[in-house]
């Protein structure tokens, strides 16, 4: 048996194509997740950007913005 080695684009391309036909797609996006790493800190970077409110303090504020004038309520 020949194997011809493919370039890693065309690799990628066929394996995902591979795992969509046997997993569908969502659960191949959900399969590829488990294995790729991320550089990122998602905790550090959330408390940099997100507010320091407790949940009263949240839901005030999502009421106050959704009453505000020229919200639409849709």
């Amino acid at each position: 048996m020949t194997t011809i080695l493919m370039d890693p684009v065309e690799l990628r391309r066929v394996g995902f194509e591979a795992l969509v036909d046997s997993l569908g797609w969502v659960n191949a996006v959900r399969f590829l997740q488990q294995y790729e790493s991320s550089r990122l800190n998602y905790t550090q970077e959330r408390d940099q950007l997100l507010p320091s409110w407790d949940s009263e303090t949240l839901v005030r504020k999502a009421r106050e913005r959704r009453n505000s004038p020229g919200k639409s309520s849709a």
